[in-house]
């Protein structure tokens, strides 16, 4: 007589998987979320060294590095060019990597936090797309418009990889604002300033030395003027950063980070106009401009987090 055959089946492998996956915000969730924010920043600053070095043509094709070749091959000629361009597309794998794996690990809680569900699904689908924009630049020959294009759509990524790490610190649920009106107002005018900084910025970049490659064409615009018309909205950004602050502390007793984040805001726009300052008057040299990029993503960063602040979750938030 044969034994009986056991009535439970142990657990197969997705249900395995979908029990390991975490049910709130845990460590897991925390760490990948910020090396989904650094990696976004990280590649920034790898796309410019590609440009800032002339190696945007280093893989003259893609997807692949050479017609013959997904990797750079001995002895073609571009040489540590090519090595400059390829890593930055193993960088756009790596960011790849950690989006998806943020993705999957608010798999669980696409009900209960649809925000965050929405933002990693948001970085996910926007490194993909980044990665054709990449493509489409190689292939064009690095027109300007598109190497901006791509350079802003970066940008964005880091931002929403920002509010991701403030909305994952706070419960879901309705928010409401704690500050006065007059303040949200202000808030996003220095928002405006500093997108209409940035684009200026962008199209300055454009028209300057630095192409990524000596034969690819600029914007046909004035550099010197789009110097002079990038700085009056960075100043104006600047002097409405300072009145964020005075009313941060003001607002101080109901929003506290609030206050701290408009702090950071201001130390990094301080940083940013000496670099920029630095870097006109010298010449334009590769590390400045280089940094200056980098900075203009964690001015944007911040200022997201800024704005994220002036509300909270409906049940803690005090009405001003």
């Amino acid at each position: 007589m044969s034994a009986p055959q056991s009535t439970t089946t142990a657990p197969g492998i997705w249900q395995r998987f979908w029990q390991w996956l975490p049910d709130h915000v845990d460590k897991r969730i925390r760490v990948f979320a910020w090396l989904s924010f650094i990696a976004e920043v990280t590649i920034i600053g790898t796309g410019g060294a590609v440009r800032l070095t002339g190696s945007g043509l280093g893989c003259p094709t893609w997807p692949l590095c050479t017609p013959e070749s997904l990797v750079p091959t001995p002895g073609i000629d571009e040489g540590i060019h090519s090595l400059i361009e390829f890593g930055n597309r193993l960088m756009t794998g790596v960011v790849g990597l950690i989006a998806l794996a943020v993705w999957i690990l608010v798999l669980k809680l696409r009900h209960e936090r649809r925000d965050l569900y929405v933002l990693a699904v948001v970085v996910l689908g926007g490194v993909a797309a980044q990665a054709i924009v990449g493509g489409i630049t190689v292939l064009t020959g690095l027109n300007p418009f598109i190497v901006g294009f791509h350079y802003v759509s970066s940008l964005a990524l880091v931002c929403v990889t920002a509010a991701f790490l403030v909305r994952m610190s706070q419960p879901a649920g309705p928010r409401t604002l704690v500050v006065p009106r007059w303040h949200a107002v202000l808030a996003h005018v220095t928002t405006l300033a500093m997108a209409l900084t940035i684009a200026f910025g962008v199209l300055t970049t454009g028209a300057g030395p630095h192409s990524g490659d000596a034969d690819a064409g600029r914007n046909g615009f004035n550099a010197e003027l789009l110097e002079h018309v990038h700085a009056w909205p960075g100043y104006a950004l600047f002097a409405l950063t300072v009145a964020l602050l005075i009313a941060a502390w003001r607002s101080r007793a109901a929003a506290p980070l609030l206050l701290r984040w408009t702090v950071v805001l201001l130390g990094v726009e301080l940083v940013q106009i000496a670099v920029g300052l630095y870097q006109a008057r010298n010449g334009l040299p590769e590390l400045a401009v280089g940094v200056h990029m980098v900075l203009a993503a964690l001015a944007a960063a911040a200022m997201t987090t800024v704005v994220l602040h002036l509300k909270a979750p409906a049940t803690a938030a005090v009405h001003s």
